[in-house]
């Protein structure tokens, strides 16, 4: 970030619109332009656009397709909490597929195993930046029916060949979710979109973010449906309020005008961002080609372009992830687990009742490696290039020397 965020930042203050505004709108506009969408939503986090994608499938207004309680929705347990969590808070029952190594995404040959009588969705994260197999995962909901949730929150910017060309992911699913927490290709501070193609879904979508309100006037907006003093709705009486028509059990997870502001002035350096991401994961790859005999490196699939998150290193007999993060992290070079590694093995799994509450489709094999032997080093932006050097070199020198 630079003064073009500080000068966003002032002017919402001069002008102390606090909730949503003028900048929102721009930003949704122009963040829906950049997916290759019709629609995008500014909510709170990343979490709150995971929350508001799952709970969109349950709207009654899909009639034969709606997500109900006990329905399943499968997904990983290789991953962040949080594309998981809403399916459970909602009642639903998460399906749990392992991924595939080297870069820890859905092993799409387990999909069909993963099928039952009650499944509706799939809802999975693209691993760090890499895209998993939409051309497999798309054709496997086209031929059940199934809803697709891209949980695109490490991977905004990363692109899936189609027939007709690139396409970029969060745009090929039936709904998509991006984060704009500070470690993500862009920020707002706080902050995160939920986003589709689809008309009915967008209004769906907007209802649940906005308190669950059927009106779809923006804040301090009046009348934009023209009926606002003489519509039936419901048992209320002749001519309610409709800017007080609750037509669903909704949530309020909209942003302020600051978080927005910030994000006008990402979204334009955007481009750039993920292409230094690109560099310096490539740098990364190159450097350490020659040592596979003591790490497996993240690659991408055939098919997809990155957007790089973080570099992903997968350890291999002999080396310990735990004591080559202690020694990484001794140096200065700050590392992460995959998250969860498997959700399944955390204190908040523990109540959960397998086979009732959630369902394992086979052996989490890789999962559970990744778990044990995964761990990842940053490849933020802003690094300059002597930060960078020292970055590539500790790296090297580290699991070199192990």
């Amino acid at each position: 970030f630079d003064g073009e965020e500080m000068a966003a930042l002032v002017e919402t203050a001069l002008d102390f619109t606090l909730t949503a505004g003028r900048f929102a709108e721009a930003f949704e506009r122009q963040f829906a332009d950049f997916i290759g969408v019709r629609h995008s939503l500014l909510v709170g986090s990343g979490s709150s656009a995971n929350l508001l994608a799952l709970m969109a499938l349950a709207d009654p207004v899909w009639g034969a397709r709606q997500l109900r309680r006990g329905d399943e929705v499968v997904t990983v347990a290789a991953g962040f909490p949080t594309t998981v969590a809403p399916i459970l808070q909602y009642g639903a029952v998460p399906v749990f597929v392992d991924v595939a190594l080297p870069d820890g995404n859905l092993d799409v040959s387990q999909l069909e195993a993963a099928l039952s009588e009650r499944t509706r969705a799939v809802m999975v994260a693209h691993t760090l930046g890499f895209p998993f197999d939409l051309t497999a995962v798309g054709a496997f909901c086209r031929r059940h029916d199934l809803w697709l949730i891209e949980d695109n929150c490490d991977a905004l910017g990363a692109e899936w060949r189609t027939e007709t060309g690139w396409r970029r992911t969060g745009s090929f699913g039936d709904l998509a979710t991006s984060s704009f927490y500070p470690a993500h290709q862009m920020t707002t501070g706080e902050g995160g979109a939920v986003y589709t193609d689809d008309d009915r879904m967008a209004a769906v979508l907007r209802s649940l973010r906005d308190w669950g309100r059927d009106c779809l006037c923006r804040p301090g907006e009046d009348n934009r449906c023209g009926c606002r003093f003489g519509r039936q709705d419901g048992e209320l009486p002749f001519g309610y309020d409709h800017k007080y028509v609750y037509a669903r059990l909704g949530y309020n997870l909209k942003v302020t005008e600051m978080q927005a502001a910030v994000g006008l002035a990402q979204l334009r350096k955007l481009p750039q961002l993920i292409e230094r991401r690109r560099q310096y994961h490539a740098r990364l790859t190159g450097r350490m080609a020659d040592l596979g005999d003591r790490v497996l490196l993240s690659t991408c699939r055939t098919g997809g372009r990155p957007s790089p998150f973080g570099f992903l290193m997968t350890c291999k007999e002999g080396i310990s992830r735990g004591t080559l993060a202690a020694r990484l992290e001794a140096r200065g070079i700050q590392t992460r687990p995959l998250f969860a590694g498997n959700l399944l093995r955390q204190p908040c799994f523990a109540a959960l009742r397998p086979g009732v509450d959630y369902r394992v489709a086979g052996p989490l094999t890789q999962t559970d490696r990744i778990l044990r032997d995964s761990c990842w080093v940053g490849v933020y932006p802003g690094l300059s290039e002597e930060e960078f050097a020292y970055e590539e070199a500790v790296l090297y020198e580290t699991v070199a020397g192990y």
